[in-house]
């Protein structure tokens, strides 16, 4: 089968296309044929080898995939040959034709949802999931910005929070990321690049601010969303590229709650409930997960450069 192997961390280029054995499930896995894969500015930090959760040299890359299931081992009881599934996880790594997962890190995908869409949903509808509603208890009638809404994770948050009934506020850096933000379903649009965007955000909340913050570039902005945070608010960091000089008065004075997540923490009873929770809204359809571009396998490190250097403007996968 072919698959992109990391021999070494560093820049997109390590990552090579390979012919590799296709491998077995053991007890209590399943083989994914897949037919596309999702990529994650997570895994761009993955292969650089400074994450907390690097991976050991080889690997290849990706824990987001979307395919059929091709076999299963003893001990499987939840999936069987042709059923259609989504990844969230993967032991083999999805960037393959084939891959081999656990069958907790399986989710099913409803016939309404082509693979390419598949490929998005787990980690940008579970993180947002997760930042929404498990971190920040996000509830109906509150205001929520989501910075960098015209990204994957974005985008999904867009669409759990106007499910939920807040009023949702989304800030992307380009016409067409605000035009899909707005065609998710968002209140208002602003251009994050706009140095007087977060003073724009407060006076549309009629001076009270937003209730809750989900954000997606920590060193960029956490020192300024305080500018737009309500009394009492909750921010949730869910990205961050470098560090930052922070005032911790302003968190004081707002008397505001400030929360780190990472996905690979949530236990797993978290995790099954966000499985069902994906499932209820891809096949309602309140959960629609929009495709930007599609690589070739082999062209996974022009995609890892897209995802890091371009405007997000939905979900970037891979096709083998």
């Amino acid at each position: 089968m072919k698959a992109i192997v990391v021999h070494e961390y560093g820049e997109p280029e390590v990552m090579k296309q390979e012919e590799l054995q296709t491998p077995q499930p053991a007890d209590g896995q399943v083989l994914v044929k897949i037919e596309a894969a999702g990529v994650n500015p997570v895994d761009t930090y993955l292969r650089t080898g400074i994450h907390a959760h690097a991976p050991a040299l080889p690997y290849t890359p990706g824990k987001d995939g979307a395919g059929t299931v091709e076999a299963i081992s003893s001990g499987v009881a939840n999936f069987k040959r042709g059923d259609r599934v989504y990844t969230a996880g993967c032991i083999s790594g999805t960037y393959a034709e084939y891959a081999i997962c656990e069958e907790r890190h399986l989710g099913k995908l409803p016939d309404n949802i082509s693979f390419e869409q598949g490929a998005g949903v787990w980690t940008p509808y579970a993180t947002s999931y997760r930042a929404l509603f498990q971190k920040a208890h996000a509830k109906a009638g509150e205001t929520v910005l989501i910075h960098g809404a015209s990204g994957g994770v974005g985008n999904a948050a867009v669409q759990w929070a106007k499910n939920a009934g807040l009023t949702v506020i989304g800030t992307a850096s380009s016409e067409e990321g605000k035009q899909l933000v707005s065609k998710q379903g968002a209140d208002a649009v602003y251009d994050h690049t706009d140095e007087d965007h977060f003073g724009d955000i407060r006076e549309f909340t009629g001076g009270n601010g937003v209730d809750v913050i989900i954000e997606m570039l920590a060193n960029e902005n956490l020192e300024r969303d305080f500018e737009c945070l309500a009394m009492f608010g909750r921010i949730v960091v869910v990205g961050n590229r470098g560090s930052i000089q922070f005032t911790p008065r302003q968190a004081m004075t707002k008397d505001a709650t400030i929360f780190g997540m990472s996905l690979f923490n949530a236990p797993q009873e978290k995790l099954d409930a966000i499985h069902a929770t994906i499932f209820d809204g891809l096949s309602k359809g309140f959960l629609d997960p929009p495709v930007s571009r599609q690589f070739t396998l082999a062209d996974a490190p022009l995609a890892h450069h897209a995802i890091i250097e371009e405007k997000a403007n939905g979900k970037i996968v891979l096709t083998p």
